[in-house]
């Protein structure tokens, strides 16, 4: 039987692998890595700096590469569902294609996922997927990593939960369409386009990091009203410097000044 591990490796930093990362990286004979073209080169380098670290002093291994398909980035939000599943089922198609032909029986291959595999990452549902299909059949396991969001959080040295109060994780496209209701503490990943300026007139404090654990990394954090125009400021330089910007930030306002606030509701 083939295994897989899907690996989850940090938010850009090497130290943040987990000592069950480092030995899940010793025990592969394959790593499979999906390249995003020449303007993120630098994701490539570094995972492979991290298997030059980790897995060449333990056994010989494998590193097989392939071009990760586009996706239409430009579809009408009716489309974007669709837009999505396309791309993902072209990625089935090239993982399953690597598993098949560049995985013999009784080897193990491995995946490195940026941040934690279970948090907006598509590499379980694509192999969820490939392994409906019936085409080839293989085992694997999960190796948790630290999220941008944990490793954006701990940069900030603030927690992302307050006491007896949930926190609500979701993405700059959600964001877009509104404050989610009920929610003091809002974590926003995947924000292309700094949803968080339609909020700029409002009470509420921000923490935002891009390339969190990188040479790149650049932090801001307060009031948004304040902030707002460094952080823009910033994606844009970033952007242009580098081609591409990933940040993770949250959105934090007061519940005693929220205005749909239920006047007869206590907190813990």
């Amino acid at each position: 039987m083939r295994k897989i591990l899907v690996i989850g490796i940090g938010a850009g930093d090497p130290d943040h692998l987990t000592l069950q990362a480092v030995k899940a990286i010793g025990s592969a004979d394959v790593f499979f890595i999906l390249d995003k073209g020449q303007e993120k080169a630098d994701l490539v380098q570094l995972r492979r700096d991290i298997l030059q670290r980790h897995a060449g002093h333990h056994r010989p291994y494998r590193l097989v590469e392939a071009r990760d398909p586009e996706r239409d980035r430009t579809a009408a939000p009716a489309a974007y569902a669709s837009a999505v599943e396309d791309w993902r089922r072209r990625r089935a198609d090239i993982c399953e294609r690597l598993i098949r032909e560049e995985l013999a029986d009784g080897e193990c291959g491995a995946f490195l996922v940026w941040g934690d595999p279970a948090l907006y990452d598509s590499t379980l549902g694509i192999l969820e997927d490939i392994l409906a299909r019936g085409t080839v059949s293989f085992d694997h396991e999960v190796v948790p990593g630290i999220s941008s969001v944990s490793a954006m959080a701990a940069r900030h040295r603030t927690g992302l939960n307050r006491v007896g109060r949930p926190v609500h994780i979701t993405t700059g496209r959600r964001l877009s369409e509104g404050f989610p209701a009920d929610a003091d503490d809002v974590v926003v990943m995947l924000d292309a386009h700094g949803a968080f300026t339609r909020f700029r007139d409002e009470d509420l404090h921000i923490h935002w990091g891009a390339y969190v654990g990188t040479a790149d990394e650049i932090l801001v954090s307060g009031r948004l009203s304040e902030v707002a125009h460094r952080i823009e400021a910033a994606r844009d330089e970033a952007r242009r410097r580098k081609g591409w910007i990933m940040d993770t930030y949250l959105l934090r306002r007061d519940p005693d000044h929220r205005g749909d606030r239920d006047p007869g509701r206590t907190d813990d």
